[in-house]
C-alpha cells in the first residue's frame, strides 16, 4: 500500500515507528499531481532554428503551459513578449515539490530546513503573482510554525479568491498537537477535493455562518487533531460531500454520520469511541480498519458501530467481533440475538470481517453477525494472529450453527485471508463449503509467516476440505500464500474511494 518514495513531500525518516506508519498511510493516499517534472520532449526537426511553436494559437499554447510545472511555466515568460501574458492567463498547477531549490522536484534536498523556507517563499510569490485559477495545489514541503499564522491565513484567502479546485495541504514537523489551520480555509468555496495532513482543525464553534464547502466532494483527513463536534460541523457545511476518509485521528472521535450526499466513508488507525450512521441515505460503503476505543486497555470496552437508515449501503468492513459492539437500529447485536426485520441490513452485498479464530467468543459472534446481513454475496474473512500461544480450540461452533440465509441463498464468493491452520478456521471453511449452494469462487490465502510444521497442518486441512460434501458443484477453489506485508490488509484505501470499482475487493484478492 505504501510507495517506496513519497512524491508529495519530505519522507518521515526520523519519526517514531507509530508516526511513520501514519505518515505512510497519509502519503500513500494523496493524489498524483496532473503534471510531472520528468516528462521528456522530442525534437521533430533537429537543427531547425525556426520558432514554429510561437505561431500556434493562444488557446493551444495555454494548454501547453498548463501541462508544465509551475517553475517551468513561469520561465516561459522570458521567451518573448507574446509568451509573457500566457502564463498569467493559464490555469496553474502548483506543486511545491517542483519548487525545491537545486532539484527537479523528484529528488529531496539534503538540508530540509533551509529548503522548506525557500519553498514557502516561492509558494507565496506564486500565489501573489498568478491570478489563477488553481485547478490543483499540493503544499507539503513547508514546515509551518506558530509564527506563520498570518502567512497561512493569507495563503488560504488567495487560494479562495483565485479558485482552487483540489488542495493537498500537509504540515510537518511532529509531534502533534501543533499548528491550527486558520479559519480562512473555509472560505475556499471552490474546493472539490481536500486532503489535510498533520494539522489541528480550526475551532469550528467560532466560525462565521458563511463558512462552508459548497462544492467539496472528497475529503481526506490524516494525522489530525479534531474536537468533538468538528467532524459534525464539516459534514453539515459540505452538502455535496461524497467521499470521506479519516486516518490517524489523534483525538477520540464519536463519528455521527448525518449527510444526504455521503457515498463512501473510511476510518483507519484512529481513536474511535463510536461510529454511528445516523442518517446517510446515499451511503454505499463503510470501512473500518484498526481503530480502537480510547479505553481499549479495559477488556470489556468496545467501539460501538451503529447502523441505521442505510438503504443503499452495499459494502461494509471490517467488522471485528472482538473490537466492535454492533448495533442495528435500536437493537444491540449480542450472543443469542436472532435475526429479524429490525436488526438486519438487507442492502449489504459485500461484507468483510476480521477476527481471532483462537478465541471462541469471537468465533461464536461470527454467525450472529452474518445473520444481520442476509443478502451478502461476497464475504472477505481475515484471520488475525494473537501474540500469545493459545490452545487450538475446537468447540464445533459451526457444526451446531443454525442456518444462515446469506450463506445458503446468496453467497457467491468467499475470500479467506491469513489462514493459520486452526481447527476453527477449517470448521468455518467446511461450513461454507457444505452450505453455500450458490458459491462460485473460494479464495484461500495462507499466512506467509508460518513454520514448516504449521504449513503442513494447513496443507492437510486444505486437502481434507476437498473431501467435504460441497453444496455447490460449480465452485472453484484457489489456494495461494499471502504476499501481504505484516500488519497490512487486503483492503486498499485509495481504491475504497474509487466508486467506479463495482467490487473494490476484486483487485486485492491474491492470484
Amino acid at each position: 500500500m505504501v510507495p517506496p518514495t513519497m512524491p508529495h513531500g519530505l519522507p518521515p525518516g526520523t519519526l517514531s515507528s507509530g508516526m511513520d506508519l501514519l505518515l505512510n498511510f497519509l502519503y500513500s493516499y494523496l493524489p498524483e499531481p496532473p503534471v510531472r517534472t520528468t516528462a521528456s520532449l522530442c525534437c521533430a526537426a533537429a537543427g531547425d532554428s525556426a520558432d514554429r511553436v510561437s505561431r500556434l494559437p493562444d488557446d493551444l499554447l495555454r494548454r501547453v503551459v498548463s501541462l508544465l510545472p509551475a517553475k517551468d511555466g513561469a520561465r516561459t515568460t522570458a521567451l518573448s513578449s507574446r509568451w509573457r501574458h500566457l502564463w498569467r492567463s493559464t490555469p496553474l498547477v502548483l506543486v511545491d515539490t517542483h519548487l525545491l531549490p537545486g532539484g527537479d522536484g523528484e529528488r529531496r534536498p539534503a538540508h530540509v530546513g533551509a529548503a522548506s523556507r525557500a519553498v514557502t517563499s516561492a509558494v507565496s510569490a506564486v500565489l501573489e503573482s498568478h491570478p489563477g485559477p488553481f485547478p490543483f495545489a499540493s503544499l507539503t514541503c513547508s514546515f509551518m510554525v506558530h509564527a506563520d499564522d498570518r502567512l497561512l491565513a493569507r495563503w488560504f484567502l488567495l487560494l479562495a479568491a483565485k479558485g482552487v479546485h483540489e488542495l493537498v495541504f500537509v504540515n510537518r514537523p511532529f509531534p502533534i498537537p501543533g499548528l491550527r489551520l486558520p479559519p480562512a480555509i473555509f472560505s475556499c468555496a471552490s474546493l472539490r477535493r481536500l486532503c489535510i495532513g498533520a494539522w489541528v482543525l480550526p475551532d469550528t464553534t467560532a466560525l462565521p455562518r458563511s463558512a462552508a464547502f459548497p462544492n467539496l466532494r472528497q475529503l481526506f483527513l490524516s494525522c489530525v487533531v479534531m474536537e468533538a463536534n468538528d467532524l459534525d460541523f464539516v459534514l453539515a457545511v459540505s452538502p455535496a460531500l461524497e467521499i470521506l476518509t479519516v486516518t490517524g485521528s489523534l483525538t477520540p472521535l464519536r463519528a455521527r454520520l448525518t449527510s444526504h450526499s455521503l457515498r463512501s466513508v473510511q476510518f483507519c488507525l484512529s481513536i474511535m469511541n463510536e461510529i454511528a450512521v445516523v442518517d446517510a441515505p446515499r451511503l454505499e460503503r463503510l470501512f473500518l480498519w484498526k481503530n480502537w476505543n480510547e479505553r481499549h486497555g479495559l477488556s470489556d470496552v468496545k467501539t460501538t458501530v451503529k447502523i441505521d437508515h442505510v438503504s443503499k449501503l452495499r459494502v461494509l468492513g471490517y467488522l471485528e467481533p472482538g473490537v466492535h459492539l454492533l448495533q442495528i437500529g435500536n437493537t444491540i447485536i449480542e450472543a443469542g440475538s436472532k435475526a429479524s426485520t429490525h436488526n438486519t441490513v438487507p442492502s449489504v452485498q459485500m461484507l468483510a470481517v476480521q477476527l481471532q479464530f483462537a478465541f471462541c467468543s469471537e468465533v461464536e459472534m461470527l454467525p450472529i453477525f452474518l445473520r444481520c446481513f442476509p443478502n451478502v454475496e461476497t464475504l472477505v474473512v481475515e484471520s488475525r494472529a494473537h501474540r500469545e500461544t493459545l490452545s487450538n480450540l475446537n468447540l464445533k461452533i459451526w457444526q451446531r450453527a443454525n442456518p444462515i440465509e446469506c450463506v445458503q441463498s446468496h453467497l457467491r464468493t468467499l475470500a479467506f485471508h491469513e489462514l493459520q491452520g486452526r481447527h476453527n478456521e477449517f470448521d468455518f471453511l467446511k461450513f461454507i463449503a457444505e452450505n453455500a449452494r450458490k458459491l462460485e469462487r473460494m479464495f484461500i490465502v495462507m499466512k506467509s509467516e508460518l513454520t514448516y510444521a504449521e504449513r503442513q497442518v494447513v496443507f492437510a486441512g486444505v486437502g481434507a476440505l476437498y473431501s467435504a460434501h460441497w453444496a455447490s458443484r460449480d465452485c472453484t477453489v484457489q489456494y495461494t500464500i499471502s504476499s501481504l506485508p505484516v500488519g497490512s490488509s487486503t483492503w486498499n484505501f485509495p481504491a475504497g474511494s474509487e466508486l467506479s470499482l463495482d467490487d473494490p475487493f476484486e483487485a486485492f484478492r491474491e492470484d
